[in-house]
This record gives structure tokens, sequence and C-alpha cells, in this order.
């Protein structure tokens, strides 16, 4: 049975809120705003700037676009989606759960990432040297972001098909729930590396833990990265979604590798 908004369960989204929860406006709740993983860091200093210059905060969830595109449909109380692929956000629009199609905000690109230290592998955006690890059995594991409803995951299975290594890598390959996940994977030492967002590597909070090689853009789709208010979004999420399309934001948007839509 479809959930409704207010029954949707509170622990399927306390698990990826950050700290910018508070009032949003005048007492009220503030809103919560659904993310991509690949949006982290990027994504909290842009709500911070926008609660330091307007006084009015937003929730941030962080996670997959296909779990966040599924909770939408199942009620879960999000006023603002911001998606890695534009099409989750398209498919609601046209089921006539988003005001419209939103805006385009970004364009994302992928990296392969290597711990710092102890890994076999080199962080060769070309793929060649993990295509030599696995010929040579230099690689026992590999981490991407699930395929299934993680965009970035199915963008770095296209880099590593158009690479000719797709099924040498597979049974190795270490499933993260979303991006940011498989970046703790592949940076942490349980894995020997793999492929994450840009974003997550240009991070403050990442750049220091491993080494990274940005893979062609032509080798996968495009991650055309779009948002939209849902139907029930109220005054504070519109002021946030305004705020992202700013050059104050996109100037952080850029810092953080994103490409910028016109």
């Amino acid at each position: 049975m479809t959930l409704t908004r207010r029954r949707f369960g509170a622990a399927t989204l306390a698990a990826g809120l950050c700290a910018l929860a508070g009032p949003g406006r005048a007492g009220e709740p503030a809103p919560t705003v659904a993310a991509a993983a690949d949006l982290r860091y990027a994504l909290e200093e842009i709500a911070a700037a926008f609660a330091a210059g307007t006084g009015l905060r937003v929730r941030l969830s962080f996670g997959s676009t296909g779990n966040f595109a599924r909770q939408i449909r199942e009620g879960a109380p999000f006023e603002m989606f911001m998606a890695a692929d534009e099409s989750f956000v398209l498919d609601l629009a046209r089921d006539g759960l988003t005001r419209d199609e939103g805006r385009l905000y970004a364009i994302g690109r992928v990296a392969i990432a290597v711990p710092k230290s102890g890994s076999p592998l080199a962080p060769d955006g070309t793929l060649e040297d993990l295509r030599a690890a696995l010929a040579e059995g230099r690689v026992t594991r590999f981490a991407i972001a699930n395929p299934e409803h993680a965009p970035y995951g199915r963008r770095a299975r296209e880099a590593l098909e158009h690479a000719g290594i797709w099924e040498a890598v597979r049974p190795l390959l270490v499933l993260g729930e979303n991006v940011s996940q498989a970046a703790q994977f592949a940076l942490s030492g349980s894995t020997d590396g793999g492929i994450i967002a840009w974003s997550l590597a240009r991070s403050p909070q990442l750049a220091p833990q491993g080494r990274f090689g940005l893979i062609p853009a032509d080798w996968h789709q495009p991650l055309l990265q779009r948002m939209a208010l849902m139907r029930d979004a109220g005054p504070v999420a519109e002021a946030f979604f305004a705020h992202v399309q700013q050059p104050a934001a996109r100037a952080i948007l850029a810092r953080y590798g994103f490409a910028l839509p016109d």
C-alpha cells in the first residue's frame, strides 16, 4: 500500500540527514531536500551559505537518486529533489509528482580513486593500469556504486565497459548503496580502489585520503543533474531552489568539479 507523507518512516530519512536542521521560517520545520550523494560536501557548503545569508535552513538528506525517486513515489515528505540523473526527475514530473520539470543544475564526472597508500593500483584515468592489474591478478576488490539505482554506478559500469574490462572486474566488485559509500570503500583500504564522483574526490574531506584520475567524459553517458520542487514545496524550499541557481552557489559547484549548464 502506498504510504502517505505523514506516515512515511522517519528512520528512512534520519540516516541521511545532515546537521543543517532547525526552523525553516518563523518556527516552521525546515524543509527536507533529497540530494544525490555526489553533492554531499558541495551542497553542505551551499546550504550553510544560504542559512548565513537568509536566516533560513534546510535539512539535507543524501543518498542514491534511484532510491529517493522510489521514496518520493511512496510519499516521502521531501520538498525538493536534486538528482544525479535527470531522467528520474523527468519521470516524476510526467507523473505529476513535481511542480514542473525543474532545472538542470550541474553535469557530473567520474574518477578512479585509490587509497593514499597500500594499493596496487595507480590513479590512471585511462584505466590502463587497472586493465594490467586485472590481467596480473593484482586486484582483489574494486568499489563502485550500485548500478541498479545509483546513476554514478551506472556511469562507472559504462566507463568500465568502454575500457573493455567490465567482465573482468565484475566478480571483484564491492557495491556501495550510493556513490558516497562507494568512495568510503575505495579510500578506506577495504578495497584496492574504485570509481567515484569527481566532486567527492575534490572535497577537502576526501581529497587527502586518496589519489585520483579523471575518466574521460565521453566514456559514459553524461551525468545531467536536475533538480525540482515537489508539488507541496513551501516558501523556504522555493528560496533554496532559487539560491542554488545563483552565481555564488554555482561557483561552489564549479569548485567541486561540476560542469555548469548555461
